[in-house]
């Protein structure tokens, strides 16, 4: 590279050091941007664009005055840094990969780089202080951290590997970037190759460069499904079982309803309801009552489990629900937020036995506008359990039990489903997948979920239910006061994210309308586009990925997915802490009680959405072990796929038969060299010119699987280019 230019061939203008009055903000600007560099004169010539001898000159003579006026210091006998101390910013650490990690501060627009070796020993999830030692020009920051606040693990799952003298933890999560000592007599009868949980003893410093740590608890041989499915729920720090006083406090709780607390509710023993649920459910926390009316409108009753009438403030059974603050459904199992006497026995709208709920019950004319609404205490006797698939079959027959009412709902809903979109909400309906175990928990098949209209029809009464109960409290005030409530927010689309996601649609030929107004509708035409096709699941998730992510909040605002301007959840006690706040809150204000402090509920909604992100992250974590475990048995089988990504490490593709994904490496491409082409996502091979772009259809097999990873390795079938 020739003087005078910068990389690329383009000149570089000299600077005139005589024009230049101000050369000693610039200096300590470059020093002060710098903190963890030291420069020589020649140095900050380069920094400044102003390698002259002119320039050097004038500079020792700067560099004299800052280092009288404190604001410098001599390094060494040539060099001078910064004396500028910065301020420590507190935030969280986010280890992407072994090279480096970005700490994520509220006080923060952009996250700060920091380099592994910065760390100071801190592990992904600690609270650190960190300064900032260096600024780009275009605002990005590194730094490093001085001081660890607090730890956020003490505990990690992985796989022990077991030597003579001692023995490694290699760690789960894809965060931790390092192995854990363990001494031999620390193993706690662990052998190579169990599952294990791990307790630190001895952090790692600046000098130690891995931890040490002792085995508290063998979970099983890698690869057997207990010991993965624990390994998840150890991994995302879900609870293995209660603690023994929350199970005593459950079972000491009375069963019998007294006539004292029936006279206090709107008795509806009498009128028809039933429930919907999967086959599988043992927890039924929403029932629907339905009746006709005189006047020709229907009287429909979404009653939901009074959840909050058996779990008390400060209680141990209180306490523990606030802390899991869901339930989490993994692949074989679910970990439930409230002991089983509560959730499977006395809030489980079970058929044939009165119970206890919390209702928004509705007179709607049959194209589902309301004319009235009430919201209280009830009691119920529900006729009938449904599944989905019995619901199902009555009302595409039209006959069997309830046949009318279900006929009735369901036309309902649909009306309901329809004013929703003319409103614009978006139909986000991503494909799911469930598996075929066997009595071992081995996948004996992947098969995706189909929602028909007994799923909807649910949906939408659940959904009528929690906007009303939202608007009830958003539009209510206690004197000139609003009252503080639990509400679900959903904002706009970040413009960037989806951009993005409309670049990788016109991949598939689909367009996309960017504009604020028309973004709903035309998202809502994709979606219809794409059903049935074989782009769908992938559309449909990243069209989602590119949405923001709802959360609970105090703060009342317009539900984008929904297009509703206020929501709530309501309807769900039994599996989420926001629902027994959101019925807490309600019958606080039905009895005229003044507002709610606003701090302390808004810190309860931020614990309940992290807590709903690790158990999202938790319940992928565990179907994706099962489509590794899965695909694993069908290494000699073609598949068709699509490429759902490209990047400079390899090729992603998704498996059309079992929505599984894996990645084709390009360093296992031995028929010729790819290049990747960001510009234009794709790869092509400098000889044969093959092109694997976003989107493409393709053939592929398994090459390897990984479960401790949870990665799918794919190769191309020849020939399928």
């Amino acid at each position: 590279m020739s003087k005078g230019k910068k990389k690329g061939g383009k000149k570089q203008p000299k600077r005139n050091p005589a024009a230049l009055p101000d050369l000693k903000n610039e200096v300590l600007q470059v020093l002060d941007f710098n903190l963890d560099k030291s420069y020589t004169v020649r140095n900050l010539a380069r920094a400044l664009q102003s390698n002259t001898a002119q320039t050097k000159k004038i500079l020792d003579r700067v560099l004299n005055e800052l280092v009288q006026d404190g604001k410098i210091e001599k390094a060494s006998r040539s060099s001078y840094r910064s004396l500028m101390q910065p301020d420590a910013i507190i935030g969280t650490v986010d280890h992407v990969n072994p090279r480096i990690a970005f700490i994520i501060s509220p006080d923060k627009e952009k996250d700060i780089m920091v380099k592994t070796d910065n760390l100071r020993g801190a592990f992904h999830g600690d609270t650190v202080k960190v300064v900032v030692t260096k600024r780009n020009r275009d605002g990005k920051e590194e730094g490093k951290v001085v001081e660890i606040v607090t730890r956020n693990k003490t505990q990690f799952v992985g796989r022990i590997d077991k030597s003579v003298r001692y023995a490694f933890l290699i760690p789960d999560s894809k965060n931790i970037h390092t192995d854990f000592y363990i001494y031999n007599d620390k193993l706690g009868g662990a052998e190579h190759q169990d599952k294990a949980i791990v307790e630190i003893t001895r952090w790692p410093n600046d000098v130690d460069m891995k931890p040490e740590a002792k085995v508290v608890r063998v979970l099983g041989k890698a690869g057997e499904n207990e010991a993965e499915i624990h390994s998840i729920m150890a991994e995302f720090d879900l609870p293995m079982e209660f603690p023994e006083a929350v199970i005593k406090e459950a079972d000491t709780i009375s069963d019998k309803i007294s006539k004292e607390e029936i006279s206090k509710r709107k008795d509806m023993r009498d009128v028809t309801t039933f429930t919907i649920d999967p086959a599988d459910a043992k927890d039924f926390d929403d029932a629907i009552s339905f009746k006709k009316l005189d006047n020709g409108n229907y009287e429909i009753g979404v009653h939901i489990a009074d959840v909050t009438h058996y779990v008390k403030p400060k209680t141990l059974l209180e306490e523990e629900g606030y802390f899991r603050a869901t339930s989490v459904y993994l692949v074989d199992r679910t970990v439930p937020m409230l002991p089983e006497r509560l959730s499977n026995g006395l809030c489980s709208l079970r058929p044939n036995e009165d119970k206890l709920t919390f209702s928004a019950i509705f007179e709607l004319d049959d194209q589902g506008k309301i004319k009235k609404e009430w919201f209280g205490r009830t009691i119920i006797h529900s006729d009938r359990r449904f599944t989905y698939e019995e619901a199902q079959a009555v009302i595409e027959a039209q006959i069997g039990d309830y046949s009318e009412e279900l006929v009735t709902l369901n036309k309902i809903a649909k009306n309901l489903k329809a004013a929703r979109f003319q409103h614009g909400a978006i139909a986000f309906e991503s494909v799911e997948v469930k598996f075929k175990l066997d009595e071992n928990g081995k996948p004996l098949g992947v098969i995706p979920k189909v929602r028909k209209d007994a799923h909807k029809l649910v949906e939408e009464f659940m959904l009528l239910a929690n906007r009303k109960v939202a608007e009830f409290i958003a539009t209510k005030k206690k004197g000139d006061q609003k009252l503080t409530f639990v509400y679900r927010q959903h904002d706009y689309p970040d413009p960037e994210k989806l951009n993005t996601f409309s670049i990788f649609a016109k991949r598939f030929g689909h367009e996309l309308n960017m504009d604020e107004k028309a973004v709903s509708k035309s998202l809502n035409r994709l979606m219809d586009d794409i059903q049935g096709k074989p782009e769908q699941n992938v559309l449909e998730s990243l069209a989602i990925r590119s949405m923001a992510k709802a959360k609970y909040t105090t703060k009342s605002s317009f539900h984008f997915g929904l297009a509703f301007q206020y929501y709530t959840h309501f309807t769900s006690p039994i599996r989420r802490y926001p629902d027994m706040m959101v019925h807490r809150l309600l019958q606080h204000y039905l009895d005229e009680g003044k507002s709610a402090k606003q701090d302390e509920f808004e810190a309860k909604c931020l614990h309940s959405s992290e807590r709903e992100k690790r158990a999202s992250d938790a319940e992928r974590a565990s179907i994706k072990y099962k489509q590794v475990e899965f695909m694993a048995s069908v290494e000699d089988k073609d598949f068709e796929g699509l490429i759902t990504g490209v990047t400079e490490w390899g090729i992603f593709v998704e498996i059309i038969e079992t929505k599984c994904e894996g990645m084709v490496r390009l360093v296992d491409m031995n028929d010729d060299y790819y290049e990747f082409d960001e510009k234009n996502l794709r790869v092509i091979g400098q000889n044969n010119k093959k092109m694997y772009t976003l989107g493409d259809k393709v053939t592929v097999a398994v090459k390897a699987t990984d479960i401790d990873k949870r990665t799918i390795d794919l190769f191309f079938v020849e020939g399928e280019k």
